[in-house]
């Protein structure tokens, strides 16, 4: 009984933890899928969110809200960083993120002023205000960690319903329509006067502040912010996107392929939480994630070859 309950407390941990990393999964998405932009920034941006969030909050006593505002702009700049480096200065997609992010690293130890920073007890978060909120878990009859776990839940849906509403509606505008373009033909969009550094910018700043955003909110969550905790992030976010392509294939519309990031993001912190359940070495996360991630690439692959073969013994 203790084994069945620690299994679905982990992965009640796993969805609170999947719904604010679909939102590092939307950036990504925008970047890789959208603007076909291999955007490397993501893995600095994501720090960056958490260190601006961390700093505010911490040192100056921040609202931890107002503080998410703070560091999605951070982002943002960091993604229009990236975006003038390839237009106006012609590097590479894949150079230019890089080199943003090699300085992200530097930027973030400044902005913290070391290489970690933990929320104080008596420093508020996003979680610690809503739970100020309810009656305490003990009246509620449950642990203060199930506690958090909900209201985590909560906060993750409700963040992620808003990115969703929000990228729906920006990318059904003319400069959203325009930046979707630009990924599918960069060259038509040009013939028909269409600037497209402007719209590989816009796309690059949205994405880096969703990124950040993520970064601020896993930050608060985990209770510390750290220069490496964007490490693999990319990966991630591709696992995520992924996955819940392979899930919803005969789903075509733009929404659902934003519910799509989600569910894929929750179900891939489910399937860490579950192999660590089962003993895993922290140390070989990565290797678990690229394993992931080489399954799903190749369920497509193997489902067409399997539909050649059908049709051949049809034949």
């Amino acid at each position: 009984m203790n084994i069945l309950l620690s299994i679905l407390l982990s992965i009640l941990g796993a969805i609170s933890q999947g719904l604010f990393w679909a939102i590092l999964a939307f950036g990504v998405y925008i970047t890789f899928r959208i603007l076909d932009f291999a955007d490397m920034t993501c893995e600095g941006s994501f720090a960056t969110g958490g260190s601006a969030c961390a700093l505010l909050v911490v040192v100056f006593n921040w609202n931890p809200y107002l503080s998410l505002i703070v560091a999605t702009l951070a982002g943002m700049a960091a993604g229009a960083i990236t975006g003038l480096l390839h237009t106006k200065l012609k590097i590479p997609p894949i150079l230019a993120g890089i080199l943003t992010m090699i300085s992200l690293y530097s930027i973030n130890l400044r902005i913290m002023g070391q290489s970690n920073t933990p929320f104080l007890r008596n420093k508020s978060t996003i979680i610690s205000i809503i739970k100020d909120l309810l009656p305490s878990a003990k009246e509620l009859g449950m642990k203060d960690s199930t506690l958090q776990i909900l209201v985590v839940i909560a906060l993750g849906l409700l963040f992620s319903a808003l990115m969703i509403g929000f990228l729906y509606w920006f990318f059904g505008t003319e400069i959203g329509s325009a930046i979707r373009a630009t990924g599918n033909n960069e060259a038509m969009v040009r013939a028909q006067g269409g600037n497209t550094s402007k719209y590989i910018i816009i796309g690059l700043i949205v994405s880096n502040g969703l990124i950040a955003l993520s970064g601020a909110l896993v930050a608060q969550s985990q209770g510390y912010a750290d220069v490496s905790m964007g490490v693999g992030a990319i990966v991630i976010g591709l696992a995520s996107i992924i996955i819940g392509e392979v899930i919803f294939s005969k789903k075509i519309s733009f929404a659902y392929k934003l519910i799509s990031i989600v569910v894929g993001s929750i179900i891939y912190r489910i399937i860490i939480a579950i192999v660590l359940q089962m003993g895993l070495n922290t140390n070989d996360l990565k290797l678990l994630t690229a394993i992931v991630v080489a399954i799903a690439l190749s369920i497509p692959v193997l489902k067409k070859k399997k539909v050649v073969v059908v049709q051949e013994e049809d034949k």
